[in-house]
């Protein structure tokens, strides 16, 4: 247990906060020392909490359990006391006003520790004790969930190896079934957690908990929702031609009329948020099936490592839990891969469940760019309060791009995992890479996860109309239909998405991170590899590390849109994106001709 070394903990900030409270009182010097003085002792202590906390918000995740439980939920409350006491609060607010008098660097700590304490406002102990053992319990369900299929038990790689292999669509349609399972047993968490975020949001005066997350872009939830809208539009064209493309291709594979809109369980991914497995001349398991899970952990460290990057600490290794849990082995752990910066220095870690084929290869490349970027902005210039990245999406851009990277045939080749003389269909690894974490995504998390969630937090809608404005957005945004046509109240299929129930608020900036790692790619193909965007190697090239380098290293001590515009000399834009699937889009076209496009009329 932690109750010791947590007591230890808060009463330290106890006397430290007292202590500053008698500084702060006393001191006669400029604003800047007294922000000065304030930040440097919440800092320490704000890092100590951090470790405290996420040693056991990861005891919680790997190993299930009431003990781990508990000792989350205490850490979260002892998190929430430090951050969240009014004393902070306030002080925060009184130099902010005074912020024509501070140094940006100061600004930008202060901005954050505002958004942090706004998570867990000690202004209301009894509401934010409640948010922290409801969040706690729901991972808890989360986690520990055990899915059936046919009354025997299934895990979550096994649902996802049948959906990605069978060509049964009976056995298809009960997979899709039993993985949706959770949601039923997540709903009435989510829906009580719904009002108690809301209302921590408000403490701090905003206006509900999605206004509070996107805050954390400088915007408002009216210019996240048209930025989101504006990718929507402009990858409106090609979307459409990928989806009459991709529901012909699903009819003549499963031998049946070809649909109006595409049954869910036609599709590999339990989401419908990417549409893998489509694409014979690009299907690049075979391949990995002589290279084992260990093998594809160190290639994502080797890419990094060629570009410059040090070696992970051994502690990485030792520490941190990558692969599938053996069979028979009683422990529950979460089964959705992850990056951690546990004590914002030097403990990192990460938590998958690798194994050996194409989708754990570029999964880990995702994670393992979160870890390197947690490195690069590791660094005494940084304050802890700013280890993040410039926004959030910066991260999973990163991840992204990484994984972008380790796409690409020339790196495959590199590596030994393609054949050196094998010729490939440039159009197809094309095509393959647009339904994978490319177009389809756009408009699952742009569209139905954004709209959804923005909708349940900010227009507070109500609980019994959860279910149907899901698939609604479903249809109208993906074009996607559940197998028997409706899914009652009693379901609450969001919640079977991890990130609805631990990180909620959050999905835009999957789709933000889109945008942004094909900005990235796009500049390190064209101007430091001076290759083609669709088809480059990234392997040992020192420059483009460099370059990555200078972006992470900066964690989130600038503007976000400032850092990308002296990065790439653009501003936050689709034009890359577009650019890359050009020939597809052509290619698309052809194929398609004599077709109805889309699924409205």
């Amino acid at each position: 247990m932690l109750t010791s070394p947590l007591r230890r903990v808060i009463s330290a900030s106890v006397l430290t906060l007292a202590f500053a409270s008698i500084a702060l009182a006393a001191d006669t010097n400029p604003t800047q020392e007294r922000a000065d003085r304030f930040l440097n002792i919440v800092n320490s202590t704000y890092q100590a909490m951090v470790t405290l906390e996420s040693n056991a918000q990861w005891e919680a995740s790997t190993d299930v359990s009431p003990v781990h439980d508990a000792s989350a939920e205490t850490a979260g409350k002892a998190r929430a006391a430090l951050v969240g006491n009014p004393a902070i609060i306030n002080e925060t607010k009184a130099l902010l006003l005074k912020r024509s008098e501070l140094n940006e660097l100061t600004v930008r700590e202060l901005e954050q520790l505002t958004l942090i304490s706004a998570e867990g406002p000690m202004t209301n102990p009894k509401l934010v004790a409640s948010r922290i053992a409801a969040e706690v319990a729901q991972a808890s369900t989360l986690n520990g969930f055990e899915f059936k299929l046919h009354g025997k038990p299934i895990t979550v790689n096994e649902i996802d190896n049948l959906l990605s292999s069978s060509t049964d669509l009976e056995e298809r349609k009960a997979v899709w079934l039993a993985s949706k399972e959770s949601g039923k047993a997540l709903r009435e968490g989510l829906i009580k957690l719904r009002d108690l975020r809301n209302g921590v949001a408000k403490e701090l005066d905003y206006p509900d908990y999605f206004a509070l997350k996107v805050a954390g872009y400088g915007m408002t939830t009216e210019e996240m929702m048209k930025m989101n809208d504006d990718f929507i539009q402009v990858l409106r064209p090609l979307y459409l031609q990928l989806h009459t493309w991709a529901k012909y291709k699903l009819a003549e594979k499963y031998k049946q009329p070809v649909p109006k809109r595409i049954p869910a369980h036609w599709i590999n991914n339990r989401w419908g948020q990417e549409w893998g497995g489509l694409v014979e001349a690009a299907d690049l398991d075979p391949y990995f099936k002589d290279k084992s899970p260990e093998w594809i952990a160190k290639s994502s460290e080797q890419f990094y490592v060629g570009l410059g990057f040090p070696k992970l600490p051994q502690s990485f290794w030792e520490k941190s839990d990558l692969y599938p849990v053996k069979a028979g082995d009683t422990r529950k752990k979460n089964t959705h891969a992850s990056a951690w910066h546990v004590d914002l220095d030097n403990d990192l870690r990460s938590l998958q469940s690798i194994e050996s084929n194409q989708w754990w290869f570029n999964t880990n490349h995702h994670e393992f760019g979160h870890i390197y970027y947690f490195i690069g902005y590791t660094r005494p210039e940084v304050p802890p309060l700013l280890r993040d990245g410039a926004n959030p999406a910066f991260h999973e851009g990163f991840g992204e791009l990484t994984a972008l990277a380790s796409s690409q045939v020339p790196y495959l080749k590199s590596l030994g995992v393609l054949p050196a003389d094998l010729k490939t269909d440039d159009t197809a690894f094309l095509l393959s890479n647009s339904l994978g974490t490319g177009i389809p995504f756009i408009f699952w998390s742009s569209g139905v996860m954004a709209h959804w969630e923005a909708d349940i937090y900010a227009k507070n809608l109500p609980a019994d109309q959860w279910n149907a404005r899901w698939w609604q957005y479903v249809r109208d945004f993906q074009g996607i239909e559940p197998p028997d046509g409706v899914r009652g109240e009693e379901w609450c299929d969001a919640a079977t998405k991890t990130h609805i129930n631990d990180t909620p608020c959050y999905y835009y900036t999957y789709a933000i991170a889109q945008v942004f790692k094909h900005q990235l790619h796009d500049y390190i193909a064209k101007n430091i590899l001076h290759q083609p965007p669709q088809n480059c190697n990234y392997a040992n090239n020192k420059e483009v590390g460099d370059w990555m380098r200078k972006i992470m290293e900066k964690g989130k001590t600038e503007d976000w849109r400032k850092v990308i515009k002296e990065a790439t000399g653009e501003e936050l834009s689709t034009r890359a994106m577009v650019e890359y699937y050009a020939p597809l889009l052509k290619w698309l076209e052809e194929q398609n001709k004599g077709r109805p496009i889309g699924w409205e009329n």
